[in-house]
């Protein structure tokens, strides 16, 4: 049967939809809007900014796999069949020393700012990990940061002095008013005595102890969300905060 008039325009107005929204996502600065590939092409090109020996690191951990595995194949025959386990070995091999430069740049860019924390708390699995960057801040730019998971209720501190350590304290009294029997781990980042470094915070805290399961960990961000919603509404810039007087001050305006 032939469309109707009005199953014609619809279909025509969801392609002309699809077709904007493949259109913005084509053009937005939104890594969530990228494919997988345009991911990896941007993340490239960041860590080559700031570690330009990234590119021979990759070719190397690719082209080393490949040549011994065809060496192997001349002496063990058929000898295609060792070149092709290894451009797989070497694609393999590429992405892991890939992943650990991308990675150690990343934290050399943001080492030192204030709210970096929040970087390394990016990298703990969202499906196990919930968190709530700077909860709390103060003018000296002290913040905290909020973990919950498996690994229990965690307080991530950075910052300098006194201040530093009467914020944590007072979030610490907060969350375990509301944790009902919960521990409150606090953790402090820093290069000090007793401080965690920007980028071992989140091995530290993926090898807590499990002491969380899943029904306990939800009933733990229902109390959370209540204490959240009693703060004062502080606009906060999302990622590491400008370490300037006047951008820090801009931003806390929500400029």
């Amino acid at each position: 049967m032939p469309k109707s008039q009005a199953a014609k325009e619809l279909a025509a107005k969801q392609k002309a939809e699809a077709k904007a929204a493949k259109e913005r996502r084509k053009n937005s600065d939104n890594p969530k809007d990228w494919g997988t590939w345009k991911q990896l092409v941007e993340t490239f090109k960041m860590t080559r900014k700031a570690d330009p020996s990234v590119t021979w690191w990759v070719l190397g951990a690719v082209l080393v796999p490949i040549v011994v595995f065809v060496v192997l194949g001349i002496i063990i025959t058929p000898w295609w069949m060792w070149l092709v386990v290894g451009i797989f070995a070497g694609a393999a091999c590429g992405m892991w020393i890939f992943s650990r430069r991308a990675r150690r740049s990343m934290y050399t860019r943001f080492k030192g700012q204030p709210g970096s924390a929040e970087v390394a708390l990016s990298q703990l699995d969202k499906k196990k990990w919930t968190t709530t960057p700077a909860i709390a801040v103060s003018r000296q730019q002290d913040v905290i940061h909020r973990a919950l998971g498996p690994g229990g209720l965690v307080l991530v501190g950075e910052g300098h002095g006194n201040g530093l350590r009467k914020l944590m304290a007072e979030e610490k009294h907060r969350h375990e008013q509301v944790a009902y029997g919960v521990a409150v781990i606090t953790i402090t980042m820093g290069e000090g005595k007793d401080q965690i470094p920007l980028e071992q915070l989140d091995k530290k805290i993926k090898k807590l102890p499990k002491t969380l399961d899943d029904a306990r960990i939800n009933e733990v961000r229902s109390r959370l969300k209540a204490l959240d919603a009693m703060r004062p509404r502080i606009p906060v810039p999302k990622g590491p905060m400008p370490t300037s007087t006047k951008g820090a001050r801009n931003s806390m305006r929500g400029r």
